[in-house]
């Protein structure tokens, strides 16, 4: 199984080599990286040649980026101002795009597979100016991520905008180029990990992990929340590929949250039932996506 941390766990603190280190030291495979300009500058060249070295030094592999959310936060932040592909005002729209796009030519420094998209912000409702808006948006974004060799997975969220349903109806009028970023927690949220799962299956590239209680978006440790994991991981050994599983965490007030041990030993015990489910061989799991 390969082992995937997203350094969302650690988005109120600067991306470091130390923490890479850390990291790799725990276990880990590779990391997906969050793309909050005060955890990562990935419009600076230092810091992407500084993040090549670490993860040439660590062994790591960069999975994927996961596009930013907002700009303007600072360490401790808990929020800043909204970057959405699906604004419907032409000239924020336009500027979401570029930020994205600055995200996206990371790779052209430090390759990495997939960039994780939010279709929306918030509790967006669903509208049909606002996919509109997506569609022209991911027109151009899938188009110039491919040339990159990024491919974009959107991610289910929870709102109408971004839920199971609504984003397999998107792609399929749109007819774009794109996969999917399941997240369980999220999936927990809406209509839970069966049906969410079977909507989204046949473009699922990647995942998110994490629990919760049903209620809100806790990003808790697997096996911490309500989430049948007996069940999610049936469903996951049930596709062709196997699915590389990535650790998405909270990150809590003041820094707390999983220990470097503890998400170890979580991955221990999904790899464990993983494996007790047919999930796939460990020769399958260590191939690299």
């Amino acid at each position: 199984m390969r082992r995937i941390l997203s350094t969302y766990r650690y988005v109120h603190q600067p991306l470091s080599r130390e923490m890479l280190q850390g990291i790799a030291q725990a276990g880990i495979h590779g990391v997906e990286i969050f793309c909050a300009s005060s955890h990562f500058s990935y419009r600076s060249m230092e810091a992407l040649r500084e993040l090549a070295g670490a993860l040439e030094e660590t062994g790591l592999t960069l999975h994927s980026l996961h596009s930013p959310t907002e700009r303007n936060s600072s360490p401790g932040r808990e929020s800043g101002i909204p970057i959405s592909i699906s604004e419907t005002e032409r000239v924020r729209r336009v500027d979401a795009v570029d930020e994205v796009k600055r995200a996206i030519d990371v790779a052209e420094t430090v390759p990495f597979r997939y960039l994780v998209q939010h279709l929306g912000t918030g509790r967006q409702e669903a509208d049909a100016r606002r996919y509109d808006a997506a569609f022209s948006s991911l027109e151009h974004l899938s188009l110039f991520a491919k040339q990159r060799g990024v491919t974009i997975a959107v991610e289910n969220t929870p709102n109408e905008l971004g839920a199971p349903a609504s984003l397999v109806q998107f792609v399929k009028e749109t007819r774009l180029d794109l996969k999917f970023c399941f997240d369980i927690g999220h999936a927990h949220l809406d209509a839970g990990f069966a049906e969410s799962f079977e909507l989204m299956r046949s473009r699922v590239a990647t995942t998110h992990i994490h629990d919760n209680h049903g209620e809100k978006d806790e990003h808790l440790l697997p096996y911490a929340g309500t989430i049948d994991w007996d069940a999610a991981l049936a469903g996951f050994a049930s596709v062709p590929e196997p699915l590389p599983l990535v650790l998405e965490l909270k990150e809590q007030a003041g820094g707390a949250g999983p220990s470097l041990g503890q998400i170890r030993e979580t991955f221990d015990k999904l790899e464990e039932h993983a494996e007790k489910k047919g999930m796939a061989s460990p020769e399958a799991w260590n191939r690299p996506r």
